[in-house]
């Protein structure tokens, strides 16, 4: 038996605005889109933005990424028809921003059910002061399938607008919170994806925050130019002798003789039931589309 599993190693944002940038998506090695109606787009290009993805929803080529697309506050003057138009584009995913409670994430589910948007998940942005206190709440929904909620993404620069703290290389100031967003999205089985990093002509820098985030538990990384898909996949895929191992304990538990087993000698090693799942997850962040199970 197979089941889909999704990396998210690389989610590249997309101004909504800017139909060109759209038309390349199929060229990318990203493994998520999310074509962005909100901070990207400015007030006089809304308009112009939702008629960019209904032409591109409407000779959407096959893709191997991810789509999500992230809509207004659904409070905002521009929010309802953002609701209202991904429900009918029905994309993989619907990114909510400045999300402060588990409210908030629950009424758009109720929408999306009532408009028939069966198939669209929910990501949610961590981005403000009030969804860093709420934030093991915001993540219990993702042990309710009937929720969507399928990932947590940091908004690092706004958290840093709206807290005041200083903005320095190492994130110093900021990696409490972070290490926040991944222990809550563990406890919902989420995923968590790190904050974009601005300077994408550094990618050396961008390289090291990549490692950061990977060695903070994040799945992947949002980003702002296709320049950073390459360090973010390398930086969020699993070592080569990682993967082996992980690829030989997966293979032993899909043996007819051991799937019943909860415990198994590995090269001399015990391996239960928990060290399959991490394998299982590990094999994910490669870009592989399925595994054994």
């Amino acid at each position: 038996m197979k089941r889909k599993v999704t990396p998210r190693r690389s989610v590249l944002y997309v101004p909504a605005s800017n139909a060109k940038a759209m038309g390349k998506i199929a060229s990318l090695s990203c493994d998520a889109v999310i074509l962005d109606l909100e901070d990207a787009v400015g007030p006089e290009e809304k308009t112009g933005a939702r008629d960019n993805l209904r032409a591109f929803f409407a000779t959407r080529p096959p893709l191997a990424c991810e789509i999500v697309v992230r809509v207004n506050a659904p409070s905002s003057e521009w929010g309802r028809d953002d609701l209202a138009l991904a429900a009918a584009l029905t994309p993989d995913g619907l990114l909510l921003p400045k999300v402060d409670t588990p409210r908030e994430i629950l009424e758009v589910g109720d929408f999306l059910d009532e408009e028939g948007a069966a198939e669209t998940a929910l990501w949610a942005m961590v981005e403000t002061p009030k969804a860093i206190l709420n934030i093991g709440a915001i993540a219990e929904l993702g042990r309710d399938p009937a929720s969507r909620l399928s990932c947590l993404v940091a908004g690092t620069n706004d958290l840093i607008k709206e807290t005041g703290v200083l903005a320095t290389p190492d994130r110093r100031y900021l990696q409490a919170w972070l290490m926040q967003i991944v222990l809550a999205a563990r406890a919902g089985g989420l995923d968590a994806l790190d904050g974009v990093s601005n300077d994408f002509r550094d990618l050396e820098a961008f390289a090291r925050e990549c490692a950061e985030g990977a060695a903070m538990g994040f799945d992947g990384k949002t980003l702002i130019h296709p320049a950073q898909i390459g360090p973010a996949n390398a930086a969020f895929s699993p070592a080569p002798d990682a993967l082996a191992a992980a690829r030989a304990i997966v293979a032993a538990f899909a043996l007819p003789e051991n799937r019943g087993k909860g415990v198994l000698s590995i090269d001399g090693r015990m391996v239960e039931r928990l060290h399959l799942a991490q394998a299982e997850k590990l094999i994910s962040r490669t870009g592989d589309r399925e595994i054994p199970s």
